[in-house]
């Protein structure tokens, strides 16, 4: 819980001058996962440090954070929850994880190969949550204010053996997270539910033959010594939620507190955005180098695009079923997916399948 006090620098000092005071704000900031995941620790670096340097400026306010991240006040599938009932006062808020509250936030799930350009992709969904009422209404019925939005680098493709051709992924069984399973129907291979935390042993145990993940899950993970064959599909990113606040708290903070976190929240996003555009590859190098003297050793190969075409070509009408489904339960779910891929167009991508067409 926020608390707000008044400290006297004149008190402080002890002379007997009058000096204003400066009120200090007591904020709990929590997570489900740790700060050694770019974006939550970020929440750090560029979010808290940000607001407190635009606060400094003035020198009217001063906030004090109590930080538990990590999964210290709440798991993965609470992020929501404890962020409209103030377990925690602010928090990232896993979106992906709660597609039954929040549908609309799951679009790009359900759009794969659309576009591998975080930056663009926030830019857009940013975009959409000031314009699209039934969006923001998504996050705003929860008791909660956005502050700035997150995402994922882009998905690829770890095997036990090389994948080169869409052939090769016939009667394969490849591990994925929820819902990106979908992303395998049509190309003869099966999806088996999985996460960062199960991928390496399904894979060593033969549960499965490879995985969809991301360089900066499948480096920390060593998912690479046991599927040494990495094939840059660049399956696109995905929006994945964002830091938000508990509104009663909100409503409590002075303007100048409220338009600092704004601005932070803006400039947190954009941070976000580009280092998950910069840190990947380097996390491929990385990968690239622990694995040259293992056996077999990691080889990483570019799909070529013609069999990439085919893999995006042999995908059902994903968007469409996503759409449908949601319009069936009185959302706008097909306007806001041709909203989204306008969106991706208009800012200069070219979306490898137009999925609001289907």
């Amino acid at each position: 819980m926020h608390i707000i006090r008044q400290t006297t620098l004149a008190a402080l000092l002890m002379v007997p001058t009058v000096a204003q005071a400066q009120e200090t704000i007591s904020l709990t900031v929590a997570s489900s996962h740790p700060t050694t995941i770019p974006w939550v620790g970020m929440i750090q670096t560029h979010f808290m440090a940000e607001t407190d340097r635009i606060l400094a400026e003035a020198g009217n306010y001063q906030i004090t954070w109590d930080e538990a991240f990590g999964g210290t006040l709440y798991r993965a599938n609470a992020t929501l929850t404890s962020v409209e009932e103030g377990i925690t006062d602010i928090g990232w808020v896993f979106s992906y994880l709660e597609g039954a509250k929040m549908p609309l936030s799951q679009v790009t799930a359900y759009t794969p190969f659309a576009t591998s350009n975080v930056p663009v992709q926030l830019d857009v969904m940013r975009q959409l949550f000031e314009e699209n009422e039934a969006f923001r209404n998504e996050w705003e019925q929860y008791n909660i204010v956005m502050l700035g939005m997150t995402a994922s680098d882009s998905y690829d493709l770890y095997t036990k053996t090389p994948v080169e051709t869409l052939a090769d992924l016939q009667g394969m069984r490849i591990s994925a997270p929820g819902v990106l399973g979908t992303w395998l129907r049509g190309t003869g291979a099966s999806a088996v539910d999985g996460a960062l935390t199960t991928f390496y042993t399904d894979i060593q145990t033969g549960v499965s033959d490879g995985v969809l993940s991301l360089a900066l899950g499948a480096l920390p993970t060593r998912i690479y010594e046991v599927a040494p064959y990495v094939s840059r599909v660049q399956m696109g990113t995905v929006f994945s939620g964002g830091v938000a606040i508990n509104r009663d708290v909100w409503e409590t903070l002075p303007d100048e507190v409220q338009a600092a976190m704004l601005a932070a929240g803006e400039y947190y996003s954009r941070a976000h955005a580009q280092d998950m555009m910069d840190r990947p590859e380097v996390a491929m190098e990385q990968i690239a180098t622990l694995g040259a003297d293992q056996n077999p050793p990691v080889t990483i190969s570019e799909m070529d695009p013609d069999q990439r075409q085919a893999w995006v070509d042999a995908l059902p009408n994903l968007a469409g079923e996503w759409a449908a489904e949601n319009n069936a339960r009185g959302l706008p779910a097909a306007e806001f997916l041709a909203a989204y891929m306008d969106g991706l167009r208009a800012a200069g991508e070219n979306p490898a399948r137009d999925w609001s067409a289907d």
